[in-house]
């Protein structure tokens, strides 16, 4: 990456005026250099498939069978749950005969979801299923690591190339004429290839990085948030004697704490019932969504830092969202966003109201510290409650009237201003980590509409 070339100038002026640059060719897939062909997917690889194998093959152990799901699974990085497997024999039995998938071929889910191309790195033995996945094998006059980036940039042209109206699929005739770009010289594709793959490598590293302080704040937040560990500054009776526990509805619990309900704590405010189609970027009021506190937010919404869509003010009437209010999404389509809250930072003079499924909280008597509030729905107890309380099929919600008998275990202000002080800091580093690796995933996409199409030469 550090050998990058810039555009010129000239080849920039020249795009503009919409001439073709010294040096670059039109073809069917847009501006290519001079020196770089036109291939088909069928002139670089031989498309082929596996051998039929039927359900009775299948075996408690042996060499791993895939789908299609299970490729994307591969690919996703994610574990493969209830691995399928026919016997080593049967597989002996494939390779020598037809032949099975080694390292440097690809496959290409060819039905449901279509068009995910899977690089295969190792020789570990594995077989797959006929009409599933379509089989690149002797690949040629292109190196499997650049035709992999080419594939992965130009999903949407392999898309395309899918037959059948309902039931669209991906097939080897179909697939065949498919066009790629290639540099003439294998260098040069390697270059390429090299270059993307480090960039790959450091969004991989990012995001198993952000995995992992996750699940040490994820942690943190299961011991703090119960008192099973305490900071030390609280851990101590005037004494010195180590503080113990005490049994409460949420189980055994610090001694010193205390157990209040959401409606012992909270007003509930009104909220506005509006949906996207009434939102825009203009209007008079922001607009807390119930799908942004889902998708957008962990624990806390700070005004200084995100643009919430607008509302006007003819069609809402709803209580003004303040400094230190929880908001909470009263809806979710699985368990793990039900009760989702964030508490709002900064509102300064910004007029803002809750919207469609959500419930507005006020802590009455400021039984919480700022910053702790957030985290309540974060507790395991309280969780479970919601979980529990939850009720619907494909929509899980919870009532006020639910919501407001549910406890929660309440440390000294002073311990909970502790708690969120080691939350937020571990959040603001989760944050600067996600933030790192979505400027990392942009300027991958922008190595690849230039390296991929010749804009910019990597020297060789």
């Amino acid at each position: 990456m550090s050998g990058m070339a810039e555009v010129s100038p000239k080849y920039l002026a020249e795009v503009a005026s919409s001439a073709i640059p010294v040096g670059y060719k039109q073809t069917e897939v847009g501006l290519i250099p001079e020196d770089w062909l036109i291939l088909t997917l069928g002139d670089i690889a031989e498309l082929t498939s596996s051998k039929r194998i039927f359900e009775s093959d299948y075996v408690k152990s042996g060499v791993p069978f895939y789908r299609g799901q299970e490729i994307s699974s591969l690919l996703n990085g994610s574990v493969i749950e209830n691995v399928i497997y026919i016997s080593q024999a049967k597989f002996n039995e494939l390779a020598a005969r037809f032949g099975a998938p080694k390292a440097g071929e690809i496959l290409i889910t060819a039905v449901g979801t279509l068009g995910n191309s899977f690089l295969v790195e190792s020789n570990d033995p594995f077989y797959f299923k006929d009409g599933n996945l379509i089989w690149l094998r002797k690949i040629k006059n292109c190196q499997p690591k650049y035709l992999i980036k080419q594939l992965n940039y130009n999903k949407n042209r392999v898309l395309e190339c899918a037959i059948g109206s309902s039931q669209k699929a991906l097939t080897m005739v179909s697939l065949s004429p498919l066009l790629i770009p290639v540099p003439s010289k294998i260098e040069e594709q390697t270059t390429i290839a090299n270059a993307l793959s480090d960039v790959d490598a450091l969004i991989s590293e990012l995001e198993k990085l952000i995995a992992k302080k996750q699940a040490i704040k994820t942690a943190t937040m299961q011991q703090l948030l119960t008192g099973r560990t305490r900071l030390p500054q609280f851990s101590l009776r005037e004494d010195g004697t180590p503080k113990g526990t005490k049994p409460s509805e949420l189980g055994e619990i610090p001694e010193d704490w205390e157990v209040k309900a959401y409606g012992e704590v909270f007003t509930f405010l009104s909220t506005s019932t509006n949906s996207r189609a009434d939102l825009s970027e203009e209007g008079d009021f922001g607009y807390v969504h119930y799908g942004d506190i889902h998708t957008e937010w962990n624990n806390k919404l700070d005004l200084n830092k995100e643009r919430l869509p607008r509302i006007s003010k003819n069609i809402v009437s709803s209580a003004f969202v303040m400094d230190g209010d929880l908001i909470m999404a009263d809806a979710s389509e699985d368990y793990e966003g039900i009760g989702k809250t964030v508490e709002v930072f900064n509102v300064g003079d910004k007029q803002l109201v809750a919207g469609l499924h959500t419930f507005l909280l006020r802590d009455k008597e400021k039984v919480l510290a700022d910053g702790f509030r957030g985290y309540l729905h974060s507790i395991p107890a309280v969780k479970s409650s919601f979980d529990r309380l939850a009720t619907g099929m494909k929509v899980y919600g919870i009532s006020k009237n639910n919501l407001s008998s549910v406890c929660f275990p309440v440390p000294s202000l002073e311990e909970q201003t502790a708690i969120a002080a080691i939350l937020s800091d571990m959040d603001a580093e989760i944050q600067a980590l996600e933030q790192r690796l979505g400027k990392t995933r942009q300027i991958k996409q922008g190595m690849m509409q230039e390296l991929l199409t010749g804009r910019i030469r990597l020297p060789i």
